[in-house]
């Protein structure tokens, strides 16, 4: 399996969010990488660095607004007298269906959700590969590979079509799906990410094109808090196009794989032509934020499961945070995908 990388990811280096208030180390840090390659490699990959596709697949899933912002507003928050070293809002709109601010601070709190997805004078760069790691793993299955791997760092599902945050900047994994809609008409996003993947959801909402299903720690009293509950199911023509399926917290392999199942019925009656796994490995028992309790070992059954649907499949890496058992998580996912993949 190609595994697609480019080195420039690891330039974005966020140094602090606030969590319950406090100030604290930013745990989506550039070692992610390091470790997630020698996973990737322990699995049998093979690294490929992407190429450079512009900003048209990005600009199929995310507003010509948007990437504007993202492209110039480090500079443009540097020309603020005693502005921080990185942009981070202070203040959010309650509504977002108002005038459009002028002002950099405004625009700030208008594309970023939380204080979690800081923006530095390398952001724009690391994101840009990022996602175009994604698009040249969805290539290359269009292209015939059975499946390919996108080690998208920064990672991409809670950012919204004009809304960054929890990380993320871009969304890969529906940039990914968009991609295989130029040669599909039905693709399948399967987010196992310890949270719900709200961006990707919010982007797909109200399309049926893309059938969306998530497997999350519960969000009643856990991040996103305001999305992946089990009553989202779409709306207008993507009205039954949207599952959520919250798990309560710790729960471990047995529970996990259930939700599989539920998952699995549901995009086996959607008939893809093609699927994107949004793979995050901080479900993992270890994992920093300790949401749930999969075991390494459960993510190779889990990624057996997975390649049992038999589809041409992207996988593009999500969420799993600095312990030491992050490589060995994914090298059991992949190994466990590709042990019993069939295409």
């Amino acid at each position: 399996m190609k595994a697609f990388y480019a080195q420039e990811q690891k330039r974005h280096d966020p140094k602090a969010f606030l969590s319950s208030g406090a100030p604290q180390p930013n745990p989506e840090q550039p070692e992610r990488v390091e470790r997630l390659l020698i996973g990737a490699r322990d699995a049998g990959c093979s690294v490929v660095r992407p190429r450079d596709h512009g900003l048209a697949p990005i600009a199929a899933v995310h507003t010509p607004e948007y990437l504007d912002f993202l492209e110039h507003i480090y500079a443009r928050w540097q020309r603020i007298a005693e502005a921080s070293d990185e942009v981070i809002p202070n203040i959010h709109p309650l509504a977002r269906d108002g005038r459009y601010p002028a002002s950099a601070v405004g625009q700030a709190g208008y594309h970023m959700a939380d204080t979690a997805c800081p923006i530095s004078g390398e952001t724009w760069e690391s994101v840009r590969w990022s996602a175009w790691s994604a698009v040249d793993a969805a290539d290359a299955v269009l292209a015939g590979d059975r499946a390919a791997y996108a080690l998208c760092r920064p990672p991409g599902h809670h950012a919204f079509a004009d809304v960054a945050g929890g990380f993320c900047f871009l969304n890969n994994s529906a940039v990914a799906a968009q991609r295989f809609l130029s040669n599909a008409s039905r693709v399948v996003i399967l987010d196992i990410d310890l949270h719900h993947g709200n961006g990707t959801q919010g982007i797909f909402y109200q399309r049926s094109d893309v059938l969306t299903v998530s497997i999350h720690a519960d969000p009643v009293r856990f991040y996103p808090f305001f999305w992946g509950h089990a009553d989202e199911r779409g709306e207008g023509p993507g009205l039954g196009y949207n599952l959520n399926l919250p798990l309560e917290r710790k729960s471990g392999d047995a529970d996990f794989l259930a939700a599989l199942d539920v998952a699995f019925r549901r995009i086996r009656a959607y008939a893809p032509d093609a699927l994107v796994v949004a793979l995050g490995l901080d479900a993992f028992e270890g994992d920093p934020f300790g949401g749930l309790s999969v075991s390494t070992s459960g993510f190779a059954r889990m990624g057996a499961a997975i390649a049992g649907l038999g589809l041409p499949t992207a996988i593009v890496q999500e969420g799993g945070y600095l312990c030491d058992a992050l490589s060995d998580n994914l090298t059991s996912f992949l190994t466990g995908f590709g042990a019993t993949a069939k295409l």
